[in-house]
């Protein structure tokens, strides 16, 4: 397997996604706290969302000790994440509940996939970034209580989820084609030719993609909705 060094453009660019993915998702759940039907479940969000944003930071001294700019690093990004987020605007509370689950974790076997494919020392980083927190244990609960208590939402949901895969990979597979050394540190060739285009990456890419919705029929079950 060819691994970059930990400054290497890959890298740097799956670190500055990371960073503003992680900054995003702060503010949605601690816009989803303020949401939450009961005190408890306000709590619960708002630790998660804490949690977010102490992931953020370390992504953004890690940028720094490497001597990148983080705004610059993360710049690239925000437009396409912005832009998926804008197509997935949730309609309920519950829906956005899903979003987090489904989406962010598709996003999740993104990052790792890809840093499985970089230095040891930013796979030990994203992995401990992406860590669990407790985010998959209170949704998967919340909506399955929700879908028991009216199974009429269950149809609803399974659609939103679906929605949302296809989303998240189109966007995902837009962003790796529009940096091709983030391309080719997803396919494990860290050359790029003189067009820009990674040598022999977009079929490794696609086939990478594809293999990110291994877990999806879990995540659904595990919320109490149908595939």
């Amino acid at each position: 397997m060819i691994q970059g060094p930990s400054d290497s453009p890959g890298v740097i660019d799956l670190l500055g996604l990371l960073a503003y993915a992680e900054l995003g998702s702060f503010f949605r759940l601690a816009a989803d706290a303020g949401l939450a039907p009961s005190l408890r479940s306000k709590g619960q969000l708002a630790a998660l969302a804490a949690a977010e944003q102490a992931h953020y930071q370390t992504l953004r001294d890690r940028l720094e000790e490497l001597g990148v700019d983080p705004e610059e690093a993360m710049t690239p990004f925000v437009g396409p994440l912005d832009a998926w987020h804008a197509r997935t605007e949730p309609q309920s509370w519950l829906e956005s509940l899903v979003k987090t689950y489904v989406g962010e974790g598709i996003a999740g076997d993104f990052y790792r996939k890809a840093a499985a494919l970089a230095d040891e020392e930013t796979r030990t980083l994203v992995e401990g970034v992406l860590a669990e927190t407790g985010r998959a244990e209170f949704v998967s609960e919340t909506v399955r209580a929700a879908v028991e208590e009216d199974p009429k939402l269950a149809g609803r949901l399974s659609l939103w989820a679906r929605r949302l895969v296809g989303e998240a990979l189109s966007q995902a597979q837009s962003v790796a084609v529009a940096r091709p050394d983030l391309a080719a540190l997803l396919a494990k060739d860290p050359r790029v030719s003189e067009d820009g285009t990674g040598l022999g990456d977009l079929a490794a890419v696609s086939r990478m993609f594809a293999s990110l919705t291994d877990r999806h029929s879990a995540r659904l079950e595990a919320m109490g909705l149908s595939a």
